[in-house]
Formats: structure tokens, C-alpha cells, sequence
């Protein structure tokens, strides 16, 4: 009896890498007619002013999506590199402020210097200010992750550990008034490298400014994604110790995703300080911390948008009920944070897939 050979077995069809392209260059068009045509056609100042510092948030969302979403390193304390991103610009912003040869208003206000601090006077220079407010959260993130990484810290002692760091440093800021303003912060921030910021002219440029920001660390984050450094931060993610036997060594890949989201962290902290004209402890600490990890579980950590997306969504859910439920607010804050993780643990981004298994 002669045997039938069958036939083969067709590759499952993925698709092409021309085709995503495509379909990334459209996604990334659409997002910038939005943020640079459509929100500034539609808002008004105040509202344009509100929406820059939510895409702060989503940047600084965008890196925790890298670091949580594909690294699974649950990132508590990204309050620390955003505070250390924000306290760097507002230093150079409240000097410029001040003029050459004085010493910023709170420091003549506190009463408790006579000169300016030695670690101040290098922030006088724009360029290593602008260098300082990037650079500096991912030097301390390298320091931290060394630390961390190598003695295999990971799951929730990370996160808890992340979490003290945040809590330290909001303690320490709040204890060093004369140097740091305390509690109060750096506030009234006037100008921004020669612009007023009280014209909302330059105040619109700023927005646009954090938009493009966004837009590039979505780059960023998406170029890492689909490398081959994108599927080996997943390999250790899922399978650490295989990841190993295979000769990588997982600490270093974590290593590279916590200083990128440090990275933008900073940025974000940078950018913050002239949307908002202030940063201070309460924006450093922990429960900003969980509330930029709230906003991309909420939008969904696994995908490249969702993050942003959810960032902006639950900072635009906490205005607008603080608005209006003034006193209960934080309730409703907590179930934004629930429902998604209980009915749709992908995500916001997930929403388009779910619809679409339905329709099937």
C-alpha cells in the first residue's frame, strides 16, 4: 500500500513589516493632527494649559508602560526621577528668575542663606540644566538599578522598595526649606529660557513643546518594542532564569528599561515645571507615584498607546470630578482604577480587540 504523503502545512500568515510600518506612520500622523491641530482649535487656554500637563503624565506613563508592560517591573517610584527632572529645570528657571548675582525669592524669603549653595550654581548654565534634568534621573536610576538588579530584587519587593525611594525623597525635600523651598516648593516660576510665561502666546508654545516630547518617546519606546532588545526584555519577563541559561544576563536587560523610563520621567518632570509653574514634594511622593501607574493599567501597560492614553484619561477623570464632587472624588478615582483590572485587564487599548471578537 503506497502511502499518501499530506500536505504541507501552510506558515500561519503574520503581517508584513511594510504593512505595520504603514499602519505605525498612520497612527503616529493621527496623533500629531490631534495634538497639534485639533486640541488647539478646540481648547481654549485654560484647557489647552490643562491638557500640556496631562501629556506630561503621559510620558512619564510611556516609560512605565516599557519598564511594567513589557519588563514587568512594577515602577512605585518614578515619582523620584520625575521630582529629580522637575527640581533641576525649576533651579535653572527660579535663577534666571532672580538675575545674575541674587539668590532666588524663597532663599531671601526663608532668610536662612546668605549665598547661593555650591550644588545650585551649576544650574545657572542653561545647557547642563537641560543636560541635568535627563541625565541625572537616569545616572540615579543606573546607581539604583545596579543595586537592585544584580542581587535579583524583583516582584513585590521591587515595587515596595521603588515605593520607599519615593517616600524618601519627598521627606527630603520637605526637610531642606532653604534650599529646596519644603513643602511649598519651587513656585512662581515667571520665565522660560527668555519667554514670559504669563503670555499665553508662549504659554501655547510650551504645549506644543510637551506634545512633540510625547510624540518622540513614543517613538522611542515603540523603536525599543519591536528590536530585538523589545523581545528579549519580554523573554525575562516571562522566563528569567531561561533567559539566563541561554547566556543574557537579565539584570542588564531590566537595567536598560528602568534608565529609559527614568529617562522620560525626567523629561516629563522638566516639561511640567513651565505648564505648571511649580513642583514640589506633594508631586514627588508616593501617591503620585500609584496614580502614574494607575493611569496605564487603566489604558492598558502591554501596548505602546495605551499607557498615554490612560495617563491623560484618569488625570482628566480626576479634574473633572474634582470639579464637580469635590469631596468624594478619590472614590471614584479608586473605581477607575478597579474596574479596568476586574472587566478589562488589557486595558482601554484592549477595547478595539474585544470589539471586534464580538462582531465575530
Amino acid at each position: 500500500m503506497t502511502a499518501v504523503a499530506s500536505p504541507p502545512v501552510a506558515p500561519p500568515i503574520k503581517p508584513s513589516r511594510k504593512r505595520t510600518g504603514w499602519k505605525t506612520a498612520a497612527g503616529f500622523a493621527s496623533g500629531a493632527v490631534a495634538l497639534f491641530a485639533l486640541a488647539p482649535a478646540a481648547l481654549d487656554d485654560f484647557r489647552l494649559g490643562l491638557l500640556a500637563k496631562y501629556l506630561c503624565l503621559a510620558i512619564i506613563a510611556v516609560g512605565i508602560g516599557l519598564a511594567w508592560g513589557r519588563g514587568g517591573m512594577l515602577t512605585l517610584g518614578q515619582g523620584v526621577f520625575f521630582g529629580l527632572g522637575g527640581y533641576a529645570m525649576a533651579m535653572h528657571l527660579k535663577l534666571a528668575d532672580a538675575g545674575a548675582g541674587n539668590l532666588p525669592d524663597f532663599m531671601q524669603l526663608y532668610g536662612q542663606l546668605d549665598a547661593l549653595p555650591w550644588w545650585w550654581r551649576p544650574f545657572a548654565n542653561p545647557v547642563f540644566a537641560l543636560v541635568a534634568t535627563v541625565a541625572l534621573p537616569m545616572l540615579v536610576a543606573l546607581l539604583l538599578g545596579q543595586l537592585i538588579f544584580r542581587r535579583r530584587v524583583r516582584g513585590a519587593y521591587f515595587a515596595i522598595l521603588s515605593q520607599a525611594l519615593a517616600a524618601a525623597m519627598a521627606i527630603f525635600l520637605v526637610g531642606q526649606q532653604g534650599t529646596t523651598g519644603g513643602t511649598n516648593g519651587l513656585t512662581d516660576i515667571q520665565g522660560f529660557f527668555g519667554y514670559d510665561l504669563n503670555d499665553p502666546v508662549n504659554r501655547k508654545m510650551i504645549y506644543f513643546i510637551i506634545a512633540g516630547a510625547l510624540l518622540l518617546m513614543l517613538a522611542v519606546a515603540w523603536q525599543l518594542m519591536r528590536s530585538r532588545y523589545g523581545e528579549l526584555l519580554v523573554a525575562v519577563r516571562d522566563a528569567e532564569e531561561r533567559v539566563r541559561f541561554l547566556g543574557y544576563d537579565p539584570a542588564n536587560v531590566k537595567l536598560v528599561a528602568y534608565v529609559v523610563a527614568a529617562g522620560m520621567a525626567g523629561l516629563a518632570g522638566a516639561l511640567f515645571v513651565p505648564a505648571v509653574g511649580i513642583i514640589s514634594p506633594a508631586l514627588v511622593g508616593v501617591v503620585p507615584s500609584i496614580e502614574f501607574v494607575v493611569g496605564v493599567a487603566v489604558g492598558g501597560r502591554a501596548s505602546l498607546i495605551g499607557p498615554a492614553l490612560g495617563a491623560v484619561a484618569v488625570a482628566w477623570a480626576r479634574t473633572a470630578l474634582s470639579e464637580r464632587v469635590p469631596s468624594a472624588w478619590t472614590y471614584f478615582e479608586g473605581l477607575l482604577f478597579i474596574l479596568p483590572i476586574v472587566f478589562l485587564p488589557g486595558g482601554l487599548a484592549s477595547l478595539p480587540r474585544l470589539l471586534r471578537k464580538a462582531r465575530k
